[in-house]
């Protein structure tokens, strides 16, 4: 039976939200013969992951030494089966359908992973769009390196939407060993060594709170930011010639 591996890095700050996102897990709606399972890592061990989550027998929970969401999604991987890995983290919850239309697109050989469009959710439960998404189709590899080099280091599909081979992942070697923004590393590796597919149909909503990691201090220190986009997008470029000239 073919299987997507869900990946939730977790903290313990995001835990309360754990429920909702497995229920929006849940509630997916997959082609015949595929099964999901979800591989929710705690960054670290607090001893109160397992009471965290709802009984289920395709979670996987684990714990692991600290070291930042990309090793915990490293971690998570490690244990994982799907011939598909989708990001999810834990305090955001899956649009309806949206896992269907990842397998859907993923059907053609020729893709190697897909995004989503997304609506933020705000704490008041209103949802708000973005007037800024690719169309819906391909996504031709560079094309998001692209629209990094010429838009300051923004990319073009939000990160955490992503659906990607796990041959494609693997080779990419895995999410970035950075403290942040290792997730847009991935994406632009992806899309420097392999044709895309966008979904213009909401496949996430981007949870909006105070606690939110994205929101802290560290995450976007000026220096520290400048230094890790410049690393993405040199390693992007580097992967794409080598692909380009037929290298690799």
């Amino acid at each position: 039976m073919p299987v997507i591996s869900v990946i939730t890095p977790v903290h313990r700050p995001s835990m309360p939200f754990l429920a909702e996102a497995h229920a929006s897990l849940a509630a997916q709606e997959l082609p015949a013969g595929w099964t999901w399972e979800w591989l929710v890592q705690e960054d670290g061990e607090t001893g109160l992951l397992d009471a965290a989550l709802p009984r289920d027998e395709r979670i996987r929970p684990g714990t692991g030494r600290p070291g930042g969401p990309g090793v915990a999604r490293m971690l998570a991987l490690a244990r994982s089966s799907g011939s598909l890995i989708k990001a999810l983290d834990a305090d955001d919850l899956l649009a309806p359908g949206v896992l269907g239309r990842d397998i859907a697109a993923l059907e053609d050989p020729v893709i190697g992973w897909t995004s989503s469009s997304v609506l933020d959710l705000l704490p008041d439960g209103t949802k708000v769009g973005f007037d800024s998404d690719p169309a819906e189709g391909p996504i031709e590899r560079g094309a998001i390196l692209r629209y990094w080099r010429e838009n300051g280091y923004l990319s073009s599909v939000v990160a955490g939407t992503l659906c990607i081979r796990r041959g494609l992942l693997l080779e990419l070697g895995g999410w970035m060993a950075l403290p942040a923004s290792e997730d847009t590393g991935l994406v632009l590796a992806a899309n420097a060594c392999a044709d895309g597919y966008f979904l213009a149909t909401c496949g996430m909503y981007y949870r909006k709170w105070p606690g939110q990691v994205t929101k802290s201090a560290a995450h976007n220190d000026d220096g520290e930011r400048l230094a890790r986009m410049k690393l993405i997008g040199e390693r992007a470029e580097i992967m794409l010639a080598r692909r380009a000239s037929g290298t690799s």
